[in-house]
């Protein structure tokens, strides 16, 4: 499977999807104009995964912010997810700055909406 790559933009996060090296990042900010064209590719190379996925798959969620539109989109890989969890041991960490209470809720939300492993991660600052 090939891997997915996307260098990121000031509204488009890191994308970095790498199945033979189990690299799977989502990084920086994602506030694309139109979130469903943005993550099509990516949802597509999930589904493509999802059908001979890694025995270990660990996604990073490494975001700064996204919006409402880019909300519904991860909602979606992370359903791809738990789709295989029979298939995979799936873990998701998420980074979020120790300071921001609204990204560390999301993420408390979404281990509840998803019935996956969560990792909730603080960090001082996000590295470059």
């Amino acid at each position: 499977m090939e891997p997915f790559v996307k260098e990121p933009t000031v509204d488009t996060p890191e994308v970095h999807l790498d199945a033979e090296q189990g690299t799977f990042l989502l990084a920086r900010m994602s506030l694309p104009e139109d979130a469903v064209e943005f993550y099509a590719p990516v949802l597509a190379w999930f589904a493509d995964y999802c059908k001979a996925p890694n025995p270990e798959t660990v996604l990073e969620m490494k975001l700064e912010y996204f919006n409402t539109a880019s909300s519904k989109q991860l909602i979606q890989i992370l359903l791809l997810l738990q789709g295989i969890k029979d298939k995979s041991d799936i873990t998701i960490n998420w980074y979020y700055k120790e300071i921001d209470e609204d990204m560390q809720g999301l993420g408390e939300e979404y281990s509840q909406i998803i019935n996956l492993p969560f990792n909730l991660i603080p960090v001082a600052k996000f590295g470059r």
